[in-house]
């Protein structure tokens, strides 16, 4: 069962945080999946980027952490792939971050998976809020 956290942040907020984590490590073709709208959705949204390296990866993944704590002093609710450093999924309960290497991201093509999500492609230089 998850549980939501107590705090008075938006999915939206926790979704910008992510993505400015993301770009202060560079990472690459950031994307932002709204899944309100999706049946059987696990969470409001997606956020994901690749990286080329695994100490990139490793990286991006830091930095959202610590742009999410900064922000708003939520912790991941669950980390996982943190030692393999291939796909790095951090989960803030309503918001989701995945960061890949960018042959892995390709294989398990999160964006086709859940094809009926609204996905926004964000600019590598600024971010807009998602509609």
């Amino acid at each position: 069962m998850r549980i939501k956290p107590s705090n008075d942040f938006t999915p939206e907020q926790i979704r910008d945080f992510v993505v400015r984590g993301m770009q202060e490590k560079k990472g690459q073709d950031i994307v932002v999946m709204d899944l309100r709208n999706v049946k059987n959705a696990i969470c409001d949204y997606f956020v994901l980027c690749s990286g080329t390296s695994d100490t990139q990866i490793d990286a991006i993944s830091t930095s959202i952490e610590e742009e999410v704590y900064k922000a708003s002093h939520q912790d991941p609710w669950h980390r996982e792939g943190k030692l393999n450093r291939e796909w790095i999924l951090l989960d803030y309960v309503d918001v989701v971050a995945h960061v890949f290497k960018k042959d892995r991201r390709s294989f398990y093509d999160l964006e086709q998976l859940w094809g009926d999500a609204e996905i926004q492609l964000i600019d590598d230089n600024a971010f807009s809020e998602a509609a």
